[in-house]
C-alpha cells in the first residue's frame, strides 16, 4: 500500500485552526490532507472516499466531533479507521462517551505540532498494517475460493465419471443421465428453487441409478420380464446407491444418496424401497422421478421402442397424484419448450436421422 494513496481528513468549524492542521501536515510530506469546516459536508464526501485518518475538533455548532464520529463509525467498513479527536475539554464523561462512540484518542488544544506529527504518523502507520491485512486476507479469501472451486470441480469430474461406469453395465446411456439431470433442473428453475439448489441437483442427479452396480448382469440385462424375485432384488439398487454414496461428507453426495434412495418413491406410497407417500418424499426425489421416467420413456432401447413425447407427456399426466408428484408433473410440462431444447441438445449416438427430425433437431 502506497503511503501517497493515503489520506487525512481534517475537520473543523474555524478556518485559522484547518490553516494550522494543513500546515503541520506538511511536514508529513507522504500524506494528503482533506479539509473540511462543515462536519456535514465532511460526511457527505465519505460516502465515496475513504480517509485513513479522521482528525476532528470536538466543539462544532451544528455537529459536534462525538455525533461526527458516530454517523463515520456507521459507514460500512469504517470501524477501524483511526480518528483523533481535538478537544479543550477534559471532563472525563465527555471523553469516555467519545471513545464509546469510536473515537480513537484526543489531543489537547493549545497543540504541540511534535506530538501531533508523531500521534498522526502512528496512526497512519497503524492504518496501512490494517490495509495490508485486508488485503492479504482478500488474497487468501480468492485462493481458498480457487482451492474449493478445484476440489468441487473434481468431485464433479469424479461423479460423473462413476455415474458413465453404471453405463457399461446397464442398457441406458451418458445422454440418459444428462437429460435427466437438464430436465430435474429445469423443474427445480419452474419450482422456484434457488441458484444454488438448481445446481446441486444438477450435479447430483447423475449418481440416481449408481447402485445397480450391485446388481447381477442376469437381473440388470434380462431383455424380458423381471420375476417377483428378480425384481426385488432390482429394488436394492437404491438401498445400494444410498449406502455406496452417503460415505461420503460432502453436500453434493449426501444429496446424491438422498436421490439415489427416493427417487422410485411414488407420491401414494406404492413406490420403493421404505414405501414414502406425499411430501414425506424428499423434494429432489420427487422432481428426479419425473425427470427420469420422462426420458426412460422418450429413449430406445434394446430391449424397446422409444415412447412419442405425447404418450410419456399422457403418462405423466395420468400419474400425477398417483406415482408422481403433481408440483413437479405441472412444472416439467409448463414450458416444454425447454424439455425439446434439453432433448435435442443430449443425443444419444444412436440416434437415427429420423429420430432428430422428430424432435426438431
Amino acid at each position: 500500500m502506497s503511503k501517497k494513496s493515503m489520506r487525512i481528513l481534517l475537520i473543523d468549524d474555524t478556518e485559522l485552526n484547518i490553516t494550522q492542521l494543513k500546515h503541520l501536515i506538511k511536514k508529513i510530506p507522504e500524506y494528503e490532507a482533506i479539509a473540511f469546516t462543515n462536519p456535514v459536508k465532511a460526511l457527505l464526501w465519505c460516502r465515496d472516499n475513504e480517509p485513513d485518518l479522521v482528525v476532528v475538533d470536538y466543539a462544532m455548532p451544528e455537529m459536534d466531533g462525538i455525533q461526527f464520529t458516530q454517523q463515520f463509525r456507521g459507514f460500512v467498513n469504517y470501524e477501524d479507521i483511526p480518528v483523533l479527536m481535538i478537544t479543550t475539554n477534559s471532563d472525563t464523561s465527555v471523553r469516555q462517551k467519545a471513545l464509546s462512540t469510536g473515537v480513537t484518542d484526543f489531543l489537547n488544544t493549545p497543540l504541540d505540532n511534535i506530538e501531533f506529527i508523531t500521534r498522526a504518523r502512528n496512526m497512519l502507520a497503524l492504518r496501512q498494517n490494517q490495509k495490508k491485512l485486508i488485503d492479504r486476507a482478500a488474497w487468501l479469501t480468492e485462493e481458498i475460493r480457487k482451492a474449493t472451486r478445484k476440489v468441487k470441480d473434481q468431485e464433479r469430474e469424479t461423479i460423473f465419471c462413476l455415474a458413465k461406469a453404471v453405463e457399461y453395465r446397464n442398457p441406458e446411456t451418458g445422454a440418459h443421465i444428462q437429460r435427466m439431470a437438464h430436465y430435474s433442473k429445469h423443474i427445480a428453475h419452474v419450482l422456484g428453487l434457488s441458484v444454488q439448489e438448481q445446481e446441486l441437483l444438477l450435479e447430483a442427479a447423475p449418481m440416481h441409478d449408481i447402485g445397480k452396480v450391485g446388481i447381477t448382469d442376469a437381473i440388470l440385462l434380462k431383455p424380458g420380464r423381471l420375476t417377483p424375485a428378480e425384481y426385488a432384488t432390482m429394488q436394492q439398487h437404491a438401498l445400494i446407491g444410498y449406502e455406496l454414496l452417503s460415505a461420503g461428507s460432502s453436500p453434493l453426495l449426501k444429496v446424491a444418496a438422498e436421490i439415489a434412495l427416493t427417487h422410485h418413491e411414488k407420491y401414494d406410497g406404492s413406490g420403493y424401497p421404505h414405501g414414502l407417500s406425499g411430501e414425506n418424499i424428499p423434494l429432489f426425489g420427487r422432481i428426479v422421478a419425473v425427470a427420469d421416467v420422462f426420458d426412460a420413456l422418450t429413449s430406445a432401447r434394446p430391449y424397446k421402442q422409444a415412447w412419442s413425447i405425447e404418450e410419456a407427456c399422457q403418462l405423466l399426466r395420468d400419474g400425477s397424484g398417483k406415482h408422481f408428484d403433481p408440483a413437479c408433473v405441472e412444472a416439467f410440462l409448463s414450458d416444454f419448450g425447454e424439455v425439446i431444447a434439453i432433448k435435442n441438445a443430449f443425443l444419444d449416438e444412436s440416434d437415427s436421422e429420423e429420430n432428430r427430425a422428430r424432435y426438431g433437431a
